[in-house]
């Protein structure tokens, strides 16, 4: 190669280089930051350094992967005054209120400001309002675009969506996927156009963006007509047993993805500023953990079938209660059965029943099969301040204390964390990651799917498989005596009713109860599984009073809604 074709080869590359940096900055001034862009250039500013407010998208998904907008950014105009240029503040006043509520008060005081040259008299004024006082043109009155977080589903999935508000002089995301995503959703451009750069380049990303991410817009599996229909669910059983509280999810068993999430009471996205309890904002289905009672007799049942120790046929002789450590452990009515199988130990909830087959485990292994259901440890669900379960009982030296966790007493878990330990027994044993979002959508370009990962075996699919039948059992046989059995669809579930307790080693309340409620359907290849509590319903004892009707109401729009076919 001759010294002129190398500079020419040079010369030709320099300049493929130079067109592709050009390139790169028109997508990223003309697409990537449009937008801005637009923005800026549509407003003027008091002061130069003002940012215009910019944050991604978030978006439910419906049934038909069409994507409703949860969380979007709304336009209009702050109205402001120099007041060194309003000659007659009355007039001003009049003609303006005329179109938007003034105080009046508050207007003339700060019309008599002279000393500064800006105030602020007027936030999100709307575009139709800010056209017609722009007509009037009166000078010293001036229209600046702004834009502003807002939620079109106002409360809906309010504790999983999250708020944007500020902290100090900071603005971002406080509660929920607004705070998980932080990092995507935020708007940094300068990171954007490194990032941008460091990709189509030099494939260093990772040195020259360290501490960065991508911005995007978050797509989640929320699914706007199911988390409806449980909210409504949820608030009309809350109303009608006047609970504390209700709360409730709707999973995928096979994959993970939450299709609904909800607790009553809740509030307003839009106004959330109007709450004065904080608490509200939490999210207690990731945030706080309860003990669950008899909704965990099937895991420890499963438990015992899968070791080979139980089968579904085998009996034991139940006299009504037993002692353990010097412990009393009855069955909810206190009366023996005499021999049973264990099918009954289901249909019957039977606290001696799954006590026997704990036993026959031994502490060891059965501490182990529960604890591999991810008991005690966090789901790793993309929300902010998960906590984990307590399981100091399945590391005690006495018996007594893997008896009552074998029931779900002396354990408490998470909402998130159960729902995701109940999905081994109808999804073919497997251990799911529950997560929301389902993709990111990059401001740059292209996407990110999010799923929820490899999966580990807890249980044997035969184990799955049997326990399923025996729940199936439980709805068609025993809850409210069969009377909510469905003729075409298969339905496998369980109730609980759970003791509350005092705290710090207060023992229990006798007339204070955590009512539980899990099913999956269609049972033999689930769609969905559903779980759902309410925290000290009054007036009466039992979970099958107060949540077997929303179940079941749940799970008939379900099937209908997503035109399941029948099992059977």
């Amino acid at each position: 190669m001759n010294e002129s074709t190398l500079r020419i080869r040079i010369l030709s590359v320099c300049i493929l280089c130079f067109a592709l940096l050009l390139i790169g900055k028109l997508y990223f001034l003309q697409i990537v930051s449009a937008d801005e862009y637009a923005g800026k250039a549509d407003r003027q500013y008091v002061q130069s350094t003002y940012n215009y407010y910019g944050r991604g998208s978030i978006f439910f998904q419906s049934k038909d992967k069409e994507l409703i907008s949860a969380a979007t950014l709304k336009s209009g105009f702050i109205l402001a005054i120099n007041p060194k240029l309003i000659k007659d503040p009355e007039a001003v006043f009049a003609k303006i209120s005329a179109i938007i509520p003034l105080d009046r008060d508050e207007f003339l005081k700060k019309a008599k400001n002279v000393k500064d040259p800006y105030e602020e008299i007027g936030k999100r004024v709307p575009s139709e309002k800010a056209d017609a006082i722009s007509a009037l043109k009166i000078p010293g009155v001036t229209l600046y675009k702004e834009r502003w977080r807002f939620y079109p589903g106002g409360a809906m999935a309010a504790n999983t969506v999250g708020f944007v508000a500020y902290k100090d002089d900071a603005i971002g995301g406080r509660y929920g996927l607004e705070r998980y995503y932080e990092d995507v959703l935020g708007r940094n451009n300068d990171a954007v156009y490194v990032n941008f750069f460091a990709e189509i380049f030099s494939n260093i990303q990772t040195t020259l963006t360290e501490g960065t991410t991508l911005e995007g817009d978050v797509v989640t599996s929320i699914e706007p007509s199911a988390q409806s229909y449980l909210e409504n669910a949820l608030k009309k059983s809350r109303d009608e047993w006047s609970s504390d509280q209700t709360g409730g999810i709707i999973m995928d068993p096979m994959t993970g993805e939450i299709i609904a999430m909800a607790t009553v009471p809740t509030f307003d996205l839009n106004n959330f500023q109007v709450e004065k309890d904080p608490y509200i904002f939490s999210n207690d289905m990731v945030e706080q953990v309860h003990e669950m009672g008899s909704i965990i007799k099937p895991l420890t049942m499963a438990a015992g079938i899968d070791a080979g120790v139980v089968t579904p046929y085998t009996t034991y002789y139940d006299a009504g209660q037993l002692t353990l450590n010097g412990r009393t452990i009855s069955n909810f009515d206190g009366k023996a059965r005499g021999t049973v199988p264990m099918q009954e130990v289901l249909n019957q909830s039977l606290n001696t029943g799954v006590t026997f087959v704990m036993q026959k485990l031994g502490k060891e292994r059965f501490a182990k099969y529960m604890l591999s259901y991810g008991i005690g440890e966090e789901t790793g669900i993309d929300l902010p301040n998960e906590t984990h379960g307590l399981v100091d009982n399945l590391k005690s030296p006495r018996e007594v204390e893997y008896a009552t966790a074998s029931f779900g007493q002396g354990i408490a878990m998470t909402p998130i964390e159960t729902i995701r330990a109940l999905a081994t027994l109808g999804n073919g044993g497997k251990l799911v990651n529950p997560h929301i979002a389902t993709q990111i959508n990059y401001k740059i370009g292209g996407s990110k799917v999010i799923d929820g990962g490899e999966q580990k075996q807890i249980l044997k699919k035969e184990t799955s498989e049997t326990i399923t039948r025996m729940l199936v059992k439980v709805v068609d046989q025993a809850l409210l005596g069969g009377t909510v059995k469905m003729e075409h669809y298969s339905i496998a579930a369980k109730t609980g009713t759970a003791q509350i307790s005092k705290g710090n080693g207060g023992g229990y309340y006798d007339d204070r109860y955590l009512h539980s409620f899990f099913g999956y359907f269609p049972a033999y290849n689930p769609r969905f599984i559903v779980f759902m509590y309410t925290i000290y319903p009054k007036n009466v004892k039992y979970a099958s009073q107060t949540l077997t009707e929303p179940f079941m109401d749940i799970a008939k729009f379900l099937i209908n809604y997503y035109q399941i076919p029948p099992d059977r």
